[in-house]
Protein backbone atom coordinates (compact mmCIF):
# COMPACT_ATOMS: atom_id res chain seq x y z
CA UNK A 1 0.00 0.00 0.00
CA UNK A 2 1.64 3.20 -1.36
CA UNK A 3 0.71 6.50 1.37
CA UNK A 4 1.26 10.16 0.01
CA UNK A 5 1.12 12.82 2.68
CA UNK A 6 0.06 16.25 1.58
CA UNK A 7 2.97 17.88 1.31
CA UNK A 8 1.72 21.43 0.60
CA UNK A 9 -0.03 21.40 3.85
CA UNK A 10 2.71 20.15 6.13
CA UNK A 11 4.36 23.25 4.62
CA UNK A 12 1.74 25.57 5.69
CA UNK A 13 2.06 23.98 8.94
CA UNK A 14 5.93 24.04 9.48
CA UNK A 15 6.04 27.33 10.34
CA UNK A 16 6.30 27.81 14.07
CA UNK A 17 4.15 31.05 14.27
CA UNK A 18 1.38 29.22 11.93
CA UNK A 19 1.64 26.24 14.43
CA UNK A 20 1.26 28.40 17.21
CA UNK A 21 -1.96 29.79 16.02
CA UNK A 22 -3.53 26.38 14.81
CA UNK A 23 -2.41 25.42 18.29
CA UNK A 24 -4.58 28.05 19.70
CA UNK A 25 -7.60 27.70 17.60
CA UNK A 26 -7.28 24.23 18.91
CA UNK A 27 -8.63 25.41 22.07
CA UNK A 28 -11.28 28.20 21.33
CA UNK A 29 -12.05 30.64 18.62
CA UNK A 30 -10.44 33.26 18.76
CA UNK A 31 -10.07 37.21 17.18
CA UNK A 32 -7.46 38.54 15.32
CA UNK A 33 -6.92 41.04 18.66
CA UNK A 34 -6.46 37.93 20.90
CA UNK A 35 -3.79 36.02 18.72
CA UNK A 36 -1.78 39.10 18.68
CA UNK A 37 -2.01 38.91 22.31
CA UNK A 38 -1.14 35.20 22.50
CA UNK A 39 1.34 35.26 19.87
CA UNK A 40 3.27 38.61 20.34
CA UNK A 41 3.34 38.93 16.53
CA UNK A 42 2.12 42.02 14.85
CA UNK A 43 -1.34 42.25 13.50
CA UNK A 44 0.06 42.79 9.75
CA UNK A 45 2.55 39.63 10.27
CA UNK A 46 -0.52 37.50 12.02
CA UNK A 47 -3.12 38.76 9.17
CA UNK A 48 -0.39 37.41 6.36
CA UNK A 49 -0.37 33.77 8.41
CA UNK A 50 -4.29 33.97 8.85
CA UNK A 51 -4.48 34.00 5.14
CA UNK A 52 -1.90 31.03 4.28
CA UNK A 53 -3.78 29.08 6.94
CA UNK A 54 -7.47 29.93 5.36
CA UNK A 55 -6.30 29.62 1.83
CA UNK A 56 -4.64 26.17 2.85
CA UNK A 57 -8.42 25.36 4.35
CA UNK A 58 -7.04 24.81 7.84
CA UNK A 59 -8.85 27.75 9.28
CA UNK A 60 -12.22 29.10 8.32
CA UNK A 61 -13.72 33.09 9.70
CA UNK A 62 -16.92 34.12 11.41
CA UNK A 63 -17.72 37.79 11.00
CA UNK A 64 -18.70 39.43 14.10
CA UNK A 65 -19.17 43.32 14.49
CA UNK A 66 -15.81 45.25 13.08
CA UNK A 67 -14.07 41.80 13.99
CA UNK A 68 -13.10 38.24 12.13
CA UNK A 69 -13.14 35.21 14.75
CA UNK A 70 -10.65 31.99 13.20
CA UNK A 71 -11.74 28.45 13.78
CA UNK A 72 -9.96 26.03 13.23
CA UNK A 73 -11.22 23.13 10.87
CA UNK A 74 -10.66 20.06 12.85
CA UNK A 75 -11.45 17.74 9.67
CA UNK A 76 -8.44 18.75 7.97
CA UNK A 77 -6.27 18.11 11.19
CA UNK A 78 -7.93 14.86 10.82
CA UNK A 79 -7.32 14.29 7.49
CA UNK A 80 -3.47 15.11 7.55
CA UNK A 81 -3.26 12.64 10.66
CA UNK A 82 -5.06 9.89 8.86
CA UNK A 83 -2.19 10.22 6.08
CA UNK A 84 0.22 10.11 8.76
CA UNK A 85 -1.32 7.27 10.59
CA UNK A 86 -1.45 4.75 7.17
CA UNK A 87 2.06 6.28 6.55
CA UNK A 88 3.25 4.47 9.69
CA UNK A 89 0.65 1.25 8.86
CA UNK A 90 2.68 0.58 5.45
CA UNK A 91 5.86 1.15 7.24
CA UNK A 92 5.20 -1.35 9.93
CA UNK A 93 4.00 -3.93 6.77
CA UNK A 94 7.00 -3.25 5.21
CA UNK A 95 9.31 -3.53 8.58
CA UNK A 96 10.95 -7.01 6.78
CA UNK A 97 11.24 -5.74 3.43
CA UNK A 98 14.51 -5.01 2.46
CA UNK A 99 15.95 -4.58 -1.19
CA UNK A 100 19.09 -6.05 -2.22
CA UNK A 101 21.98 -3.97 -3.08
CA UNK A 102 23.17 -4.74 -7.13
Amino acid sequence: MMTSVDTDLIRVLADPLRLRIVTLLATETLCTTHLVEETGARQTNLSNHLRVLREAGVVETEPCGRYTYYRLRPDVIASLAGQFADLAESARTAAGNKRACP
